[in-house]
């Protein structure tokens, strides 16, 4: 550490970046300073931070995006920078400025370059300049809906829409039907200004099939610009990307240096500096053909993966370049080193066309150690909810080669628990077995294509089973604790003459219908299971139970699954599963007390952004009625048949829950002779 570093740093965000960031600045000595928001006063960073400032309620407007309150923690904490971390204001030059002017270091390229790059219009054109080819699109700024439907139409779908002010695939639309094009590019301004307060945007020409690799460069405040290689990041759904690797395999040495080159050019035409990602988009079949997308003015989500093949801290350098270090060291110096891959864990339900999901972790395994990482801002008691971002954790798997990485992330998935809140881990540990990814033939739509054989919408019978032994072995303990049990009282099928009975358990799955699993004991002492669908019984046995980790056996096969000590939370190999006593009486009441076929009802917990309809108004099977938003994302309610809206309860900002009705639409009745 230099005398320039600083002392105390404030960390302006939440979630697993804070936590990551946390770790560096504790290993090189500085202070911490985490913020947070009421709904995160419990929060992982919170508590791993050296100190913490609450700033403001739960929504992101008036807590984390909150430039003023943000600054008020840096002065009452004496920190000297402040690191943003990566979205929220990570790429605000607005945010870069009033630091700045705070007298606070911001920790990241100077603000003209943030603008500069931020406007991907603006973008294109710097970067042409100075050589770097560019995607073939829209020019200019500011084009209303007819110009850019005018450009889409010139340039010839398909066509991508994409916001000017930020990435991530926020407010993006592939249009194949220019017939469309009016209502794609509406939906794509209102997530455009919902993500960053910005619905600026403009139109490129889709290349199908296509690649997209992005470059790390790492730039100091002395003229020092160096590339740390590249990035594959072709698995995305929805833009989206959901997998990451470094390096690609579709790149060779001539093509790596060119490319290499091409984004240090990029750089040092916005007078960079710090770290930051050049991204390309590169067909598949012609590599050596790249076009420069956008610049991400930060650090980006699948840093780690950069960092265990080149064995730099990229945290630590963003420190030392904003303490005013020069980077010690020039491209010839960098080298390349093994494979790395990273996997994001979001909170969403693969089997409900990844909706987002929410709920308490009520019981965490990450895994570590020997070639993998988890980055994650978890913790046991955690509530996820729907006002920030799904992702929850990264896990990140290092080897000598692909094959060997990908081997361990498959693996580390399978040992992922995050029981409690429905995650993607099973989707994407059978993803990494596909065979187009194991042989490294990608492109960005690859996972939309398969996403349908990698869904897994059938809940094993053996989650049923150890729900079910389990369930069983609570019903034979005393309820007082003495030690002892009265068989009498006992639900489990006992009696003193004849045969045995069986104890039926009625288990649910969110999202499945509930199935009956029959129990009884049998002479010997053992256990025996009548499962659904099963025509006969089967031997199982369920146990030890350690509070993460149940082994369930079934006619001699042994299934390993993760559990609460009642067994009423179970996953396995990367899947999670609320296995619970499910009434079907109850439920046949719930049901009846419910609206019928005529209902619309919140396909996730969110808020309600748009409504375009009242009491009254007549609507068309299909049309578009109301839009919910949750963790970044849009889900368009429409219409179930042609009727009549006759209920509305809700309006623009309406909080709502899973499964709550939304309107009803009466049915137009058919006339009969």
């Amino acid at each position: 550490m230099t005398e320039q570093m600083f002392e105390t740093v404030l960390v302006a965000n939440r979630g697993e970046i804070a936590v990551r960031v946390i770790r560096t600045l504790r290993s090189m000595g500085v202070r911490s300073v985490a913020v947070y928001s009421d709904a995160d006063a419990d929060a992982r960073h919170v508590r791993e931070a050296d100190t913490a400032v609450r700033i403001g309620p739960a929504p992101a407007a008036e807590s984390y995006l909150s430039v003023e309150r943000l600054l008020e923690a840096a002065a009452r904490t004496g920190a000297q920078a402040v690191h943003p971390g990566y979205g929220f204001l990570a790429e605000n030059a607005g945010f870069a400025r009033a630091c700045e002017a705070a007298g606070l270091v911001f920790i990241g390229p100077p603000a003209d370059a943030i603008s500069l790059m931020g406007d991907k219009i603006r973008a294109k054109e710097t970067v042409r300049a100075a050589g770097v080819p560019v995607v073939p699109g829209s020019s200019g700024s500011g084009l209303t809906d007819e110009q850019l439907a005018d450009a889409a139409r010139e340039i010839g779908v398909p066509v991508l829409l994409k916001p000017s002010a930020g990435g991530g695939g926020k407010g993006m639309r592939l249009v194949r039907d220019a017939s469309v094009l009016a209502n794609e590019i509406a939906a794509a301004r209102r997530e455009a200004r919902a993500s960053f307060g910005d619905d600026t945007l403009l139109v490129e020409r889709w290349i199908d099939r296509p690649r997209h690799i992005e470059i790390q460069v790492l730039a100091d405040g002395h003229g020092g610009v160096v590339h740390l290689g590249e990035r594959e990041c072709s698995l995305q759904r929805r833009h989206q990307k959901i997998i990451e690797e470094a390096p690609s395999v579709l790149l060779d040495e001539e093509t790596r240096a060119a490319m290499g080159e091409a984004a240090v050019q990029a750089a040092r035409s916005c007078g960079y500096r710090g770290a930051g990602t050049v991204e390309f988009i590169v067909p598949g079949n012609d590599p050596s053909s790249y076009y420069f997308m956008e610049m991400n003015t930060r650090l980006q989500v699948e840093h780690p993966v950069t960092e265990l093949i080149t064995g730099l801290d990229l945290v630590e350098w963003q420190l030392r370049v904003a303490a005013g270090e020069p980077l010690p060291f020039g491209q010839a110096d960098i080298r390349l080193t093994g494979h790395a891959i990273e996997a994001r864990i979001c909170a969403e339900d693969p089997a409900r066309g990844f909706l987002p999901s929410g709920g308490t972790v009520l019981r965490l395994r990450e895994p570590q150690g020997d070639g993998v990482r988890t980055d994650s801002g978890l913790s046991e008691g955690t509530e996820v909810g729907s006002l920030y971002d799904p992702m929850l954790s990264k896990v990140i798997a290092y080897g000598p080669d692909r094959a060997t990485a990908l081997r361990k992330l498959r693996a580390a998935l399978a040992e992922t628990v995050t029981l409690g809140v429905q995650t993607n881990a099973g989707f994407l540990r059978r993803l990494l077995a596909h065979p187009a990814v194991l042989s490294g033939e990608l492109d960005t739509g690859l996972v939309e294509r398969e996403v349908a054989g990698l869904v897994a919408d059938e809940v094993p019978t053996e989650a049923y089973a150890a729900g079910a032994l389990l369930r069983q072995a609570s019903l034979r303990q005393p309820a007082d604790g003495s030690g002892w049990a009265d068989p009498f009282a006992a639900a489990d099928g006992w009696r003193m003459g004849g045969e045995r009975a069986w104890t039926a358990h009625h288990l649910r799955v969110a999202g499945h219908d509930p199935v009956t699993v029959r129990v009884r004991g049998t002479a010997d002492g053992g256990t025996e299971l009548l499962l659904p669908g099963a025509g006969t019984p089967v031997r199982g046995s369920a146990g030890p139970v350690d509070g993460h980790r149940i082994t369930c056996t079934l006619d001699g096969v042994a299934h390993t699954l993760a559990a609460l000590p009642d067994g009423t939370w179970l996953g396995r190999d990367g899947d999670a599963w609320h296995v619970r006593d499910h009434d079907p009486v109850a439920a046949s009441l719930t049901r009846a007390g419910q609206a019928g076929a005529d209902s619309l009802t919140a396909p996730m917990p969110g808020t309600v952004t748009v409504v375009k309809v009242a009491v009254g108004d007549e609507v068309s099977a299909g049309q578009s009625l109301l839009v919910v938003e949750a963790m970044k994302m849009e889900h368009v309610i429409s219409a179930p048949h042609a009727g009549t809206v006759t209920e509305l309860d809700v309006s623009p900002g309406t909080t709502v829950a899973m499964d709550q009705v939304l309107a009803v639409i009466a049915a137009v009745e058919e006339e009969t002779e």
